[in-house]
């Protein structure tokens, strides 16, 4: 009967641990979604422009019964679960939304989620690290303690996840900077003007370079619409976030500025860019040896030493046990 009632426990408490987990994975899928599909949304909106598609003419996409109910979901609670981590002031809801933007999220709801989102994996970890807690029978503090740690970091996840996509965009645009500069300087020699080159090379590099491409898209339809040149490439270098993007911009300013030549200008930037990226290349390559020295200290050195020196030592311990039993 005890054995029974012990496989009883156990059998709820991971009944409980499942149901746990579930929950963490469903609120996690439905942030992740909510901000997910919302860079699609406008990914497909500049891919469209480029296509030189109206928003009319272009055949939406049906939602699926799953994903309409997801959105709803992420529409109700937003509003209210951004009001504990709402920023305090504009100046950092504006920079909030440029880090977004770095990361290609550029949804007006995009800010209002990932707030959300905070607060709901927050919620989410702590609630459920205190009802496991409390099934173990921990005491009042530590099922406090735990509970504000786990959720601590659901609550700093969003920022890492964040922290990660501006990453890998940063890294993507700074790649295919030199080679469409060399397109640029291309174009703007045969003849072309500096609108016209931007919009070739968004148009060549659109499979090559996708991200590059989107901007450079971004930024021909500003300066389309009437936005003065200067102003359309400085809210290029905001929304990509990179350095070489603002050296680049400033490069392009002050030749326009001061009248000298564009296609040396930008010519002597790819030339930099492409000396710059090489650097770093060969940096990587060189930290490669010593980030290996702990997975060889840890999983391929204690192998070789076992394949080395296992016959040694079964030969010493075989002759030990030879002399002790003469002895």
């Amino acid at each position: 009967m005890k054995a029974v009632a012990l496989l009883a426990t156990y059998g709820d408490l991971n009944m409980e641990m499942y149901m746990i987990a579930g929950l963490l994975a469903v609120g996690v899928a439905l942030v992740a979604y909510a901000l997910w599909g919302g860079r699609d949304k406008e990914h497909g909106k500049v891919l469209r422009r480029v296509a030189g598609k109206s928003k009319d003419t272009a055949e939406p996409k049906a939602d699926s019964g799953i994903d309409q109910a997801a959105k709803n979901i992420m529409t109700k609670v937003a509003p209210l679960a951004m009001k504990p981590v709402m920023p305090r002031s504009d100046e950092q809801m504006s920079m909030l939304r440029v880090r977004l933007a770095n990361a290609g999220f550029r949804d007006e709801n995009a800010s209002s989620i990932f707030l959300a989102s905070k607060t709901i994996l927050a919620l989410i970890f702590g609630i459920g690290t205190a009802v496991l807690a409390l099934k173990r029978g921990s005491q009042g503090m530590t099922v406090f303690g735990l509970a504000a740690i786990i959720g601590t970091i659901g609550f700093v996840l969003p920022e890492a996840w964040l922290w990660l996509a501006r990453r890998k965009r940063a890294e993507a645009i700074r790649n295919g900077l030199p080679d469409s500069l060399d397109l640029m300087v291309i174009s703007v020699e045969a003849g072309l003007g500096l609108d016209a080159a931007i919009q070739r090379v968004s148009e060549e590099m659109a499979k090559v370079h996708p991200i590059l491409s989107q901007e450079l898209v971004i930024a021909t339809l500003e300066t389309q619409m009437g936005l003065p040149r200067a102003e359309s490439l400085a809210n290029l270098a905001n929304r990509t976030g990179v350095a070489e993007m603002r050296s680049l911009v400033a490069v392009v300013t002050q030749a326009e500025r001061f009248g000298t030549s564009i296609a040396r200008a930008l010519r002597n930037q790819a030339d930099a860019l492409r000396v710059k990226r090489r650097q770093a290349a060969e940096e990587r390559a060189q930290k490669t040896t010593v980030k290996l020295m702990l997975p060889l200290i840890l999983f391929i050195f204690p192998a070789i030493f076992v394949v080395l020196g296992g016959p040694a030592a079964l030969k010493f311990i075989e002759a030990f046990h030879e002399t002790g039993l003469a002895g």
